[in-house]
């Protein structure tokens, strides 16, 4: 039988496909659905940062660019990551700015995994950390966060975990989709930990503007962790640039020369108008983020109370724009939930099992939507809930 499946490798046929997405595909055919779901900012990006690129088109910028990146936008990053983040990184050699986070991502893993490496990371965590590992050659090894920890960062985890050939770690503080965060102490211990082991950590920070309470720190700021930390970053979340496709490594030199390669031949470099736009953003940014954040914030404190007000147990996120309420006590998996509320209260959320088997138990619901669409969808959940009787 002439089937081009057999074409494909099998460590694709493998993959599952994003639950997240698939989920959504059914939501999208419903007109009155509100949707809880796609990690997406609902502000448009900021004018100031639009206008940027509606003047490097006007100005004839459509060329490619150095495969690192614009020089004049690496400068930036580094001048940016250095005064909010306490890491210094030469822009020449140190940065490399790519289609988003998870292409730079995948660039890095690429450059640093040999065949049957092992990488560790947190779940539940972003649908794509483990495919991306695999799609490496690599083997993912998977580190528990607890509920009743709040998701947040657990070193005895880790080392309960950790298993003779793991090369790296895999982390993103605040979580997607938890909003768990990592404290400066456990981080210090982390630190410490891969320093024995000889782990490179590769530190996804892209909410860490989005923190609300306490202080965000990261781990390649502690003292002999530069040189084996990669410091991932990008624009989609903090100033709404979703569409731009812009994220950004820093690490050593080494690091940063190998995951350009993959990059090189895959890519190329990233647009050179969603770069322009990005100088802006860093340039003159941070008080619209801000103002973003804030609403976010009072969007987080209004969401989270409403869900325990139904008795979806859900902690206060620290961080991102994701509760992750828990549907335990209802019986139903997390996508026989997420298909419940759908259809009887035309709400969208995640199954947490789209987040890894850790997942199950909960859902996500994003915050990043209009605090009148917020107040809508928790009066549709209640009445849905309501009709359960447990």
């Amino acid at each position: 039988m002439n089937n081009p499946k057999r074409f494909i490798a099998n460590h694709v046929l493998e993959l599952p496909k994003s639950g997240i997405r698939e989920f959504f595909a059914i939501a999208a055919t419903m007109s009155d659905a509100i949707s809880l779901g796609i990690g997406e900012p609902d502000f448009v990006t900021p004018w100031h940062i639009r206008e940027a690129a509606i003047f490097a088109i006007e100005n004839g910028k459509t060329s490619y660019t150095d495969n690192l990146g614009l020089r004049s936008l690496r400068n930036e990053i580094a001048n940016y990551v250095g005064a909010n983040y306490g890491i210094a990184y030469d822009a020449s050699c140190e940065v490399l700015v790519g289609v988003g986070v998870s292409e730079v991502l995948d660039c890095v893993l690429r450059a640093i995994i040999n065949p049957g490496d092992k990488v560790m990371y947190h779940e539940p965590c972003f649908v794509s950390y483990a495919p991306s590992i695999k799609l490496a050659h690599g083997i993912p090894v998977q580190v528990k966060t607890r509920p009743e920890d709040h998701f947040a960062f657990n070193i005895d985890e880790v080392k309960k975990s950790w298993q003779p050939g793991c090369k790296a770690i895999l982390l993103n503080f605040p979580t997607n989709p938890t909003g768990g965060v990592a404290e400066a102490q456990q981080l210090k211990e982390l630190a410490k930990f891969a320093q024995e082991k000889d782990m490179l950590v590769i530190s996804d920070e892209i909410y860490s503007e989005l923190t609300y309470d306490g202080k965000h720190v990261s781990i390649a700021s502690f003292d002999g962790m530069k040189e084996r930390t990669v410091f991932l970053h990008g624009f989609s979340k903090a100033f709404a640039m979703t569409g731009f496709r812009i994220g950004y490594a820093c690490a050593p030199k080494e690091i940063i020369e190998g995951a350009m390669k993959a990059h090189q031949y895959a890519i190329m470099c990233a647009p050179i108008v969603s770069q322009e736009a990005a100088i802006e953003a860093l340039r003159n940014g941070k008080k619209s983020m801000l103002q973003m954040r804030e609403q976010y914030q009072n969007r987080r404190d209004f969401i989270v109370g409403k869900f325990n007000e139904m008795g979806m147990d859900c902690h206060l996120p620290k961080g991102t724009f994701y509760a992750f309420p828990s549907i335990k006590r209802f019986g139903m998996t997390s996508m026989e939930f997420a298909k419940y509320i759908l259809n009887e209260a035309k709400v969208a959320v995640v199954p947490g099992s789209a987040f890894g088997e850790d997942g199950e138990g909960f859902v996500r619901a994003s915050f990043s939507t209009s605090y009148d669409n917020l107040v809508e969808a928790s009066e549709r959940m209640k009445k849905a809930i309501d009709k359960l009787h447990v």
